[in-house]
């Protein structure tokens, strides 16, 4: 039983070979185009279909990665922004703090007699009823009570308060705020006082005194407040009443009141109170 099964193995394989060649050489001759083509026809569509299939796959697989591989240059390349930004940031404050830090070691240079801290604005309060900043500097760094403060630009005001760190500045544009003053060219005096809005207004200036709009303002001396020839501001606009002994004129402070980030401290200068000679010239 193993030898026929065997047999008919043998003669399977022969038969087998058989025909494939005559497989072959029907192909070779061309005879067998036909069933070829019709054989073809699905075998191509299933082939396609798992080209199709393996290529989507690989291509979502493919676009995952890239994906992922773009998150993460783009989480990097938003943080490397983030940072040149703040550092951007930084070095503009830095520029913009040396600008103003050079504005004020030129008034320094200029003016003679004059000894000065630089200060930082640490804080601001100026409503309707009270205009002051708060500055870095107090006792500890000679600040004193009656010092007055400028800008490269002018007056800014004079300290009212002192801790021991820092220092309360009543600006001139505090409405409780009186500046003896006088014109530049004319030499006529009066007084600039604050007001509500936070402008200035120069009054008890002489009816005979020539004012022109753009005439400067500086401090006067007198009254022992501050010292003279401090710029004040600016005249930008002159008023005369017919039955007033005297005349008023607008004035426009050069200095930013809401911007002020640095100022200079006049310490060297010691506020006199002349009001003692008015009660002595009283008393009988």
């Amino acid at each position: 039983m193993r030898r026929g099964w065997r047999a008919n193995r043998v003669f399977f394989f022969l038969v087998c070979m058989f025909i494939c060649v005559l497989l072959l050489f029907g192909s070779i001759t061309g005879r067998l185009n036909g069933i070829e083509n019709i054989l073809a026809t699905p075998l191509q569509f299933i082939s396609t279909f798992f080209n199709r299939a393996a290529q989507t796959a690989n291509d979502f697989f493919s676009n995952f990665s890239d994906n992922q591989s773009l998150r993460r240059r783009n989480a990097e390349l938003e943080e490397a922004l983030a940072r040149s930004q703040a550092e951007l940031v930084e070095l503009r404050e830095i520029a913009s703090d040396a600008v103003r830090l050079a504005e004020l070691l030129d008034y320094v240079s200029t003016v003679q007699n004059q000894e000065t801290l630089t200060a930082e604005v640490i804080g601001y309060d100026q409503n309707n009823l009270i205009r002051t900043i708060i500055i870095n500097k107090g006792a500890r760094d000679g600040v004193a009570v009656g010092m007055p403060v400028v800008t490269r630009q002018g007056l800014v005001g004079r300290i009212i308060d002192v801790t021991a760190l820092a220092s309360r500045v009543l600006l001139i544009t505090d409405p409780s705020s009186n500046v003896s003053a006088r014109l530049q060219i004319s030499r006529a005096q009066g007084i600039v006082q604050g007001r509500l809005t936070g402008n200035l207004r120069m009054g008890l200036i002489p009816l005979e005194a020539k004012v022109e709009v753009g005439d400067v303002v500086l401090t006067s001396g007198l009254g022992g407040n501050f010292p003279p020839d401090i710029v004040i501001g600016q005249v930008t606009s002159v008023r005369q009443f017919e039955f007033e002994l005297n005349q008023e004129a607008e004035v426009r402070s050069l200095v930013n009141f809401d911007t002020l980030e640095f100022v200079l401290v006049i310490t060297n200068f010691i506020p006199i109170d002349i009001s003692v000679f008015d009660q002595e010239s009283t008393t009988p």
